[in-house]
């Protein structure tokens, strides 16, 4: 089989998520944070036919990378062969054993929704850029009545330089806090809803991939 180069796209996404990955029967991908607080879930246009576990995915990516047009083998057992039939080179690939791997065991039922709003990609782009030049540990999504902002900030320190973009409407007060380190998303268009319950949902508009990722306990409604 071949893997397409939106599929390697989420893998490469998903290694930014968790290093460990389960891939189980069929064409749905998923994988979750350490800490539990990021689950990411995506549909592929490949099926795969067997249950196996990747123990270091940027390792196996850098394998991958090795090859112009490789093809993946399965063979029912430990490993996978991935080869190129014209340069004839060959990486045979051993499965990790899924006991020692951090993967979803149940899915997200989202709760009722306190506030939603699109996030368009050219914003969250810049709001990406604006957070990584100032190096902000937290992100702040806020409501004061009239606009939604999305906020690159310090919690910890009141004289922080913030960097700040408006990003949609609501009539709803709110501050919803994540850490930066779990805004792991492809930049691009997102239905975003969040809960009272302390969880978001990033749902992407042009890809069949979504996000659920906790708040910080401080978040306010």
């Amino acid at each position: 089989m071949n893997l397409s180069n939106d599929t390697i796209s989420i893998l490469k996404n998903f290694s930014d998520i968790n290093q460990n990955i389960l891939v189980k029967p069929g064409s749905k991908l998923q994988t979750i944070s350490t800490l539990k607080n990021i689950l990411a879930e995506a549909n592929i246009k490949e099926s795969f036919d067997q249950e196996f576990a990747i123990y270091d995915l940027t390792e196996f990516l850098r394998a991958v990378e090795l090859f112009d047009s490789p093809t993946f083998k399965f063979n029912g057992g430990s490993n996978m062969m991935i080869a190129d039939e014209k340069t004839k080179q060959r990486v045979k690939y051993f499965f990790a054993d899924k006991s020692v791997i951090v993967a979803p065991t149940k899915t997200i039922n989202m709760p009722d929704k306190h506030v939603s709003f699109t996030l368009k990609k050219n914003l969250f782009e810049k709001f990406k850029k604006g957070s990584t030049t100032l190096n902000r540990p937290d992100v702040a999504i806020i409501g004061d009545g009239k606009t939604i902002s999305m906020v690159a900030t310090d919690k910890k320190d009141k004289s922080s330089n913030d960097f700040s973009i408006e990003v949609g409407e609501s009539d709803k007060k709110f501050t919803a806090y994540f850490k930066a380190e779990n805004f792991k998303q492809i930049v691009d268009d997102y239905d975003v809803a969040i809960s009272k319950q302390k969880i978001s949902h990033f749902i992407n508009r042009t890809k069949p991939v979504q996000y659920w990722i906790a708040l910080e306990p401080d978040s306010e409604f």
